[in-house]
């Protein structure tokens, strides 16, 4: 995308995430504003990095489909694996330009190009985009509260705003 990107991580260890997404961060950040001789000149990225817990299997692809889809979304490509950014791409076939980084945590399903290439439910995406912005686990419903109260995120599942007032 030309104004932001995603990555689905399953990182080893607790901890590990913030520390190399802001490697990554500042690594990309860094080589663009040299390449364009535009070091000091402001920021680059408009947000915040932003990331929420996924529980596994049915949840953790969703949210890839999700993000496998973004360039398809925004009526970028008429195919997901058209994108030339994305690692759908090598799904179908080897590329080695564009070299994968690691290997699923979960088996990809065998129809995942067709999968990915349905359009998703606006229920499905307005719940991915609430977790996105709020950083709320996303999982199954039933105990998106039990966790969020482990990881310290109770605050992203109440509503925003201050409470009102009882009278």
């Amino acid at each position: 995308m030309s104004n932001h990107w995603h990555f689905v991580f399953w990182p080893e260890r607790d901890g590990n995430l913030p520390a190399f997404t802001q490697q990554v961060t500042n690594t990309r950040m860094k080589r663009w504003k040299e390449h364009r001789h535009e070091i000091g000149y402001g920021h680059l990225y408009q947000g915040r990095y932003k990331c929420f817990p996924v529980e596994t299997e049915d949840y953790f692809y969703q949210v890839v489909r999700y993000v496998e889809r973004n360039a398809l979304r925004a009526n970028l490509v008429e195919r997901a694996e058209s994108w030339r950014w994305s690692s759908l791409r090598r799904v179908e076939r080897e590329d080695t330009a564009f070299p994968i980084l690691s290997a699923w945590p979960l088996p990809r399903p065998t129809d995942w190009l067709q999968l990915v290439n349905q359009p998703q439910t606006e229920a499905e995406v307005e719940a991915l985009r609430c977790c996105v912005n709020r950083g709320r686990p996303f999982g199954d419903p039933n105990r998106v509260t039990v966790t969020a109260e482990r990881l310290g995120l109770e605050w992203t599942i109440r509503p925003r705003g201050r409470p009102k007032k009882q009278s």
